[in-house]
């Protein structure tokens, strides 16, 4: 380690003595605050939603994300608590990264996805496989990026769209980008509630406590100091107030309320064959619980997390060296947790070569000093190589990690000292893809194998009080198949994409199915376009489940299907307007994927869009 930082160090120092090269730095590659994601992934499977599919999806980031990627979502009713399954693996083993940083939880180490609203941002990418080396903790079946990329040069873009569905539902979403040649600015607007009382289907049960009201606020402006200068500062900032629902087999009249804020200040200096950039970022979290929401009584948790980064960029010749030095600080406190705080230290290594125009590879390397634990050095290897214009192989190979949360670390409930001794999660996986690319048909096969230890599971001691411990290892493993085509003719356009899942997720002290993995999940999205129509129909599959972890009870697999549809009015006075009609649950399907918790029968929402 200390020669690796000692190289480090040595290529910061050398940028004026190395041999010039042709390569020019890419005014996108400045731009974007999260390069990593795109420099130093090759070989890496990532998926990137547009604008569009967020506004097929009209609601939170779960409805977005369920019906474009074969990721399993575990939603404890509608608009609840969301989290996902990442490749067999859980919600902590999968990191949310908002423009470069995680954005986990440090008291839970989760992130919950319906406090995030996707229309008010304009990429969100998900990148398969273990992360840890670029994104630190939790990035071990895979993470899901949210980046707000500014614009800059000439122009003015707006969207508003407004929405209003079954069990009063109501959305209204505000996004606009502006620019000139050296200031650029977006803004993001969001607001979705209901009272979300729905019926459960073949019983006289309505959904009575699930009324939700989210609102978000994304903003991010870019200014250019100079030839080789750019300053850009982003915030997000979401507030949610919901009911939680009952269960079939019990009422609730709970409530919950949560406050997420995020801002970040990036420093950007560019030349012909490096980058610099230095990011100082405040992130703040705030919930209340109420057991009763008559009463006043609540529960709290709090978080804050300040972090300074350094990141130096070399291009040489076919090579790209980065080096990354990261300093973080947490405090947190709570109801059921001791007031603590960490501090976290980090140095990561990138280096990216193309030898040859079909193959190109990359070595990263991290290692963190955190003041709670010792963290374990992670690395990861990755490659792809075109064995011809169209079809092109990968191999990767990595170990990453998970620390310890907040809460498994110092919940009281633990002792005087919490639980201080508990060691990371570590994880080694391999995997191996192919894409197959033709004209309107593309294939991808990706197989994978994580091989997870020390894992952190919560169990009861002999009294019956709860407490994190380091009790098993689990082997995850199972391919991806994704497939795509597309066919414009004339007034008529066409497109299809389908993906299977298989995933096997396995205790290897009982040979049992880990909790809330499906085996099997299948994804498929048809849409057709005919001058100002167009319709499309999406489709998910997710399998059986387990409930415990003895595999003896389970939820039962589920198709649910939705249908949308769609036209485009003549253009007004430049305004472009999108009139658009969609049926959730098409087929009416008694569905849940939390047991108990039972999800919406079928229902409609109308939407009017207008681009100016």
């Amino acid at each position: 380690m200390k020669l690796i930082f000692s190289i480090w160090l040595v290529l910061l120092s050398v940028t004026c003595i190395l041999a010039q090269s042709d390569t020019i730095i890419a005014l996108d590659e400045v731009i974007m605050t999260d390069v990593k994601l795109r420099q130093f992934s090759d070989g890496v499977k990532t998926t990137v939603l547009n604008d569009s599919v967020a506004l097929r999806n009209q609601g939170t980031f779960t409805d977005n994300l369920r019906n474009n990627s074969t990721l399993y979502f575990k939603e404890y009713g509608y608009g609840m608590t969301s989290t996902v399954s990442f490749r067999g693996t859980g919600a902590s083993q999968t990191a949310v990264v908002w423009n470069g940083i995680n954005i986990n939880s440090p008291m839970s180490g989760q992130t919950d996805f319906n406090t995030l609203l996707s229309q008010s941002t304009n990429e969100v990418t998900i990148r398969s496989g273990g992360g840890s080396t670029q994104y630190g903790t939790g990035a071990i079946g895979g993470s899901v990026h949210i980046n707000s990329i500014l614009e800059f040069g000439n122009h003015s873009d707006q969207r508003l769209s407004m929405g209003y569905g079954a069990f009063d539902t109501r959305s209204l979403f505000y996004a606009g980008s502006f620019g000139k040649r050296q200031n650029a600015l977006k803004i993001g607007v969001g607001h979705y509630a209901s009272e979300n009382d729905f019926k459960y289907l073949d019983t006289d049960r309505r959904n009575e406590n699930g009324a939700f009201d989210n609102t978000s606020l994304d903003l991010a402006y870019g200014i250019t100091l100079g030839k080789s200068h750019i300053l850009k500062v982003y915030n997000q900032t979401f507030v949610g107030d919901r009911n939680f629902s009952g269960t079939l087999t019990a009422p609730s009249n709970d409530n919950y309320h949560d406050l997420n804020s995020r801002s970040l200040a990036e420093w950007v200096n560019f030349g012909p064959q490096k980058v610099q950039r230095v990011k100082a970022a405040y992130l703040y979290e705030r919930y209340r619980y109420y057991p009763n929401r008559l009463q006043d009584d609540f529960s709290f948790g709090n978080a804050n997390t300040f972090l300074f980064n350094y990141d130096y960029k070399y291009h040489f010749k076919k090579f790209v060296i980065n080096g990354i030095s990261e300093f973080q600080t947490i405090t947190a406190d709570g109801s059921s947790i001791l007031p603590e705080n960490r501090t976290l230290f980090s140095g990561i290594l990138l280096l990216s070569h193309a030898p040859t125009d079909r193959l190109r590879y990359g070595l990263n390397l991290r290692k963190d000093w955190i003041s709670s634990y010792e963290s374990p050095f992670v690395f990861s290897l990755n490659s792809r190589y075109a064995l011809t214009d169209n079809y092109q192989v990968s191999i990767l190979g990595s170990k990453n990690f998970r620390a310890p949360t907040f809460n498994d670390l110092y919940w009281e409930g633990a002792g005087a000292t919490g639980n201080t001794n508990l060691a990371p999660e570590t994880a080694l996986q391999g995997e191996v893809g192919q894409r197959l690319t033709l004209k309107n048909l593309h294939f991808q096969l990706n197989g994978y194998y994580i091989a997870s230890k020390d894992l952190i599971q919560w169990r009861p001691d002999l009294s019956g009080v709860w407490s994190p411990v380091n009790v098993k290892d689990a082997t995850q493993y199972g391919f991806e198949l994704e497939s795509g085509w597309k066919k414009n003719k004339g007034v008529h356009q066409v497109s299809l994409n389908a993906a299977y899942a298989f995933s096997k997720s396995i205790d290897t002290s009982t040979e049992k199915q880990l909790l809330y993995v499906p085996l099997h999940t299948v994804r498929g999205n048809i849409s057709y376009a005919y001058g100002r129509w167009r319709t499309y129909l999406q489709a998910l599959y997710n399998g059986q489940v387990y409930t415990t972890t003895d595999n003896e009870q389970d939820i039962p697999g589920y198709v649910v299907g939705n249908w949308g549809l769609e036209y485009e009015l003549p253009t007004i006075l430049g305004i472009v307007a999108t009139t658009a009609i969609k049926v959730n649950n098409v087929s009416n399907t008694r569905y849940q994927n939390v047991a108990f918790r039972p999800m919406p029968n079928r229902h409609f929402h109308f939407q009017l869009n207008f681009k100016f």
